[in-house]
């Protein structure tokens, strides 16, 4: 493994000589726009080891993506590398349908220390609930991003995490006849109002073999989301790609009067390869699945947190 190799995979062509917020940042933002979040390997009938050679091979020498466990711990790799203070935490990420946070812990997120003063970073969450800054951890602090409003919340221990949504302007005429509910980015509901909620941690430093059981029964049980929609998501200079599925989807932030605009398209099988390709950058070696699953909740990109 080669920080020059990640960072010529990121296309990041400077060469850091501190270990600030500055060149945290960079490194940050160019991470997150040209390593998707996906879980495509789920729907080519390939594996995803928990190591970080596999991770390191897959994402930077195959040109793919990968959930947080895979996406963080390469980041995680790359600041130590550098001479970052930097540790790995464990999150539970919140379900809109159940309306709680998870029992297990599921989220990779990273704490980075910088002069005494203490970030947090996460470059595998996706959709539109992704950082594109890390965020002072302070609690009750509105910290706006282009993405949006985030903040924490701290409560005997317990870090909460949520972001002040936007409303979404979909043109009339990219309006599909019908459009299923859960290829809506991050849609409103009344019980939220415009807060979502996107997951909780503590500050109890982790290990990636913590995450090894997780990520084995994602591969393998059949009620979880990501194994009813193949997922691959992409943050832009403006904002966001997503594909799901069939279901390809562009998103611009702050397109007009506080509304994110949300483009729609539906593709046939053959496009597929071409937006991933066009889009993201990717050429899978085995042939993907797609795969969406409707009667799920009402979120496209609310669920891109593993």
């Amino acid at each position: 493994m080669n920080i020059q190799e990640y960072f010529t995979r990121i296309s990041y062509n400077e060469t850091p000589n501190n270990t600030d917020l500055q060149t945290l940042t960079a490194i940050f933002q160019h991470h997150i726009r040209a390593i998707p979040f996906e879980n495509l390997s789920m729907h080519c009938g390939e594996s995803i080891e928990l190591n970080l050679q596999s991770t390191y091979d897959k994402i930077v020498r195959k040109n793919r993506g990968g959930w947080c466990m895979e996406s963080n711990h390469l980041l995680f790799w790359a600041l130590q590398e550098l001479g970052y203070d930097v540790c790995i935490l464990g999150g539970n990420s919140y379900e809109p349908a159940d309306g709680a946070y998870t029992a297990e812990i599921n989220h990779i997120l990273l704490k980075v220390v910088i002069k005494g003063s203490p970030y947090i970073v996460d470059a595998g969450f996706g959709g539109a609930y992704q950082t594109w800054q890390p965020l002072m951890l302070i609690s009750g602090k509105d910290q706006p991003q282009t993405p949006g409003i985030f903040r924490f919340m701290e409560d005997n221990g317990i870090w909460y995490f949520e972001k002040v949504k936007r409303k979404h302007y979909i043109p009339e005429e990219n309006l599909p006849a019908t459009i299923p509910e859960q290829n809506v980015p991050a849609t409103d509901t009344p019980e939220q109002g415009n807060i979502r909620k996107i997951y909780t941690f503590t500050l109890e430093p982790r290990d990636i073999n913590d995450f090894q059981e997780i990520n084995t029964y994602l591969q393998v049980s059949p009620d979880n989301i990501l194994q009813k929609k193949s997922i691959c998501c992409l943050q832009t200079t403006e904002g966001l790609y997503a594909l799901v599925g069939l279901t390809f989807t562009e998103m611009k932030y702050d397109y007009k009067d506080n509304m994110d605009l949300v483009k729609i398209t539906t593709l046939t099988d053959e496009d597929v390869e071409k937006i991933l390709k066009e889009k993201f950058s990717i050429v899978l070696e085995n042939k993907l699945v797609p795969i969406n699953i409707r009667g799920l909740p009402p979120n496209l990109v609310d669920k891109m947190s593993y």
